[in-house]
């Protein structure tokens, strides 16, 4: 497996560690909008070379990762306060600030000669 591949998946410890920290509404809830979910979506995203690590990886159900990746489903989290793709990333990026202070994009990113 290429190194990064491997930097850029979610091992299973990750994910158990994402789903314990994302359990607002019981183990593994979407963090935007309660709904049962997966610990499976990158906040830097593989293709920018974001790691697999808990600090990039967020708890999401189907629909609002799809909603955060591609814009589709955002008529379902207007009443949320969420009208644009950038206002999900920026709410994402907040709360792992509140678990990670120190969190920054160059943090979770892979770095090829590192």
């Amino acid at each position: 497996m290429h190194r990064q591949t491997k930097a850029t998946s979610i091992s299973a410890k990750v994910k158990d560690t994402v789903a314990e920290r994302d359990c607002t509404n019981g183990p593994a809830t979407c963090i935007l909008c309660g709904a049962p979910g997966g610990p499976h979506c990158h906040v830097v995203r593989r293709s920018q070379g974001g790691m697999g690590v808990e600090e990039n990886i967020v708890t999401l159900c189907d629909k609002c990762h799809y909603a955060f990746d591609e814009g589709l489903f955002m008529d379902r989290l207007r009443p949320l306060g969420f009208n644009s793709r950038e206002d999900i990333r920026t709410y994402i990026i907040d709360y792992l600030k509140g678990f990670y202070p120190d969190w920054s994009e160059e943090k979770v990113r892979y770095k090829k000669w590192d």
